[in-house]
């Protein structure tokens, strides 16, 4: 009995030394994720941790795969799907730790990979937000589209990443292994400081899904905290688990919260200009959808633009409450990165003139 309650004194000096991190993973209708991943997750090796399921009104049988076969994991339940970024809103809000960690259902790990995120965090107090390197679940040696080596936007608001440059994702051999402050992070592995969550309001759950994770960094980056990635991370991610990239409703999502993004963060001169090139853009985008006869996408594009509008004022005064001189962003790329990559043939990050990124 001494042994034993010296070894539990023992670990919980141990706990108490780390600080506490939520692993929180949200689900909708993901029974064959959650089979398949939650193994890998439950064995990660961080002392003083917890793992929560946050349901997105599920009606298949995962909330119940999850407490029969992971008794310890919290499942905290929302009564409809609220989206990615509704979801984790609503969920957290039910969440007590130092760190969240929003990690995608479709992601293996390591055992070793929130230790060195942590770190790196704790160890830059003025950085609120980190992502690990992502790769690729089934080409293991090549970035993923989601995340790959950290993210960056461009004058015009199209992001892209280290290691993945529209279509072409790169293969890792270690060419962006250095950590560095990049200006979004992947969502597929989120790490953010409680604090700076509630100092930001989390995620705008407007956008449903896709590019929050974004727009909240932008934010972030304008309240004056960093955005880091960290190479000694490694997770590899399967992407496309709820809206594959051929659904019309993830390129709908995509234009659409592009330009909710684009008006929030922006000043009012600068929005203006930008948006305008930006329809441009779209109208290309839009053109090419035709041409490859993906109607239902060209539609979409043209559904993104009527509730941009629709919403236009809605989303004015977000950008009201945003408002001030923000300090330089990190990660921002001045120039048109689609330009370089069509136009110069940049298709790989390292291609692009470091001259524009200052």
């Amino acid at each position: 009995m001494v042994v034993v309650a010296q070894t539990l004194e023992k670990e919980s000096h141990m706990m108490n030394q780390y600080p506490k991190v939520a692993v929180v993973i949200l689900n909708w209708n993901g029974r064959f994720f959650l089979e398949k991943f939650l193994p890998s997750v439950y064995n990660s090796d961080y002392p003083n941790i917890e793992f929560i399921v946050g349901d997105n009104g599920s009606t298949d049988d995962s909330v119940e795969f999850v407490r029969t076969v992971y008794p310890t994991i919290r499942i905290i339940r929302n009564e409809s799907n609220l989206g990615f970024a509704g979801g984790y809103n609503e969920v957290l809000k039910s969440v007590e730790a130092d760190y969240f960690v929003l990690l995608n259902s479709d992601v293996e790990v390591p055992p070793d990979w929130i230790r060195p995120v942590i770190e790196m965090l704790e160890n830059n107090p003025d950085m609120a937000v980190a992502q690990p390197k992502v790769l690729s679940y089934y080409l293991r040696d090549h970035f993923e589209y989601a995340g790959a080596a950290g993210g960056f936007i461009d004058s015009y608001g199209f992001p892209f990443c280290r290691g993945r440059m529209l279509h072409v994702l790169e293969k890792d051999e270690g060419q962006y292994d250095d950590p560095c402050d990049i200006f979004w992070a992947s969502g597929a592995a989120f790490f953010v400081k409680q604090q700076h969550w509630e100092l930001s309001g989390g995620f705008d759950a407007d956008f449903f899904a896709h590019m929050e994770e974004v727009d909240l960094c932008w934010r972030l980056q304008k309240a004056g905290y960093r955005i880091g990635y960290c190479p000694q991370s490694v997770i590899y991610h399967v992407g496309g688990g709820t809206l594959t990239a051929s659904n019309p409703q993830k390129t709908y999502l995509n234009f659409r919260n592009n330009l909710f993004m684009l008006q929030k963060n922006l000043s009012f001169s600068r929005a203006l200009w930008v948006i305008f090139a930006r329809m441009w853009f779209d109208l290309a985008a839009l053109i090419h959808f035709m041409t490859l006869g993906k109607f239902r996408d060209a539609w979409a594009v043209s559904r993104a633009h009527q509730r941009f509008f629709m919403d236009i004022f809605k989303t004015a005064k977000k950008r009201r409450r945003n408002a001030g001189t923000p300090p330089p962003l990190r990660g921002r790329y001045h120039g048109s990165f689609i330009w370089a990559f069509y136009a110069h043939g940049k298709h790989v990050f390292s291609k692009l003139d470091p001259r524009r990124f200052l």
